[in-house]
């Protein structure tokens, strides 16, 4: 009786922790399907608000990784890439519709909107995402890359010291070599007398 009751707790172990293991997946991978989430609504058929999240987090996250594959070619395809990084953002914005606490899914729409080169919306992604989970590190490491990349040389190596507090080693180290890779930008009033007052 004793081995019984010991094999169904092992067994209910090895269900329940797939769930967790969306909440702290790496934005380079998509979670786990959201099939192994719950094994008494499969049975019925029906989703949790959670698995429907999953499903649109993990469609939007294969939009994400095909509009990369296309930059990445010899001759990048930036249209077809630009209408993937859109639909992920749609897709990530169903998963938040579902779940408001998804911030795996505002981290999505923040560097998708940052790939769009809409750094606004890319920044308030991102900072939306670290006021649910100011922990999560790797939308930390892309928020600093945006303030970056939009200006804020200074915001970006607060997002590094973040980073540092957290022991988020590789992250950090990808974003000061960033940051000791951008050129140091002039004053905007400076650019314009150095340019003749043309625009860039």
């Amino acid at each position: 009786m004793k081995s019984r009751t010991l094999m169904t707790l092992v067994m209910a172990t090895l269900v329940a922790t797939p769930a967790l293991a969306s909440f702290g997946s790496k934005p380079d991978s998509p979670p786990p399907s959201p099939s192994s989430s719950q094994g008494t609504t499969e049975a019925s058929g029906q989703k949790t608000p959670r698995q429907e999240a999953e499903s649109w987090y993990n469609d939007a996250y294969g939009d994400v990784s095909k509009a990369k594959d296309l930059l990445a070619q010899e001759k990048p395809d930036k249209k077809k890439a630009e209408k993937m990084f859109k639909r992920a953002i749609e897709r990530a914005d169903e998963a938040l519709k579902l779940d408001k606490s998804y911030y795996e899914a505002l981290n999505l729409q923040g560097f998708a909107w940052r790939k769009l080169g809409d750094y606004p919306k890319s920044l308030d992604a991102y900072a939306a995402c670290l006021r649910i989970e100011p922990d999560y590190a790797p939308a930390r490491e892309y928020y600093g890359q945006a303030l970056l990349e939009s200006g804020d040389r200074d915001g970006a190596a607060a997002q590094l010291a973040y980073l540092k507090r957290l022991k988020a080693d590789d992250l950090a180290k990808q974003l000061e070599d960033a940051i000791a890779a951008a050129p140091m930008k002039e004053t905007k009033a400076k650019d314009a007398s150095t340019s003749g007052g043309g625009s860039r």
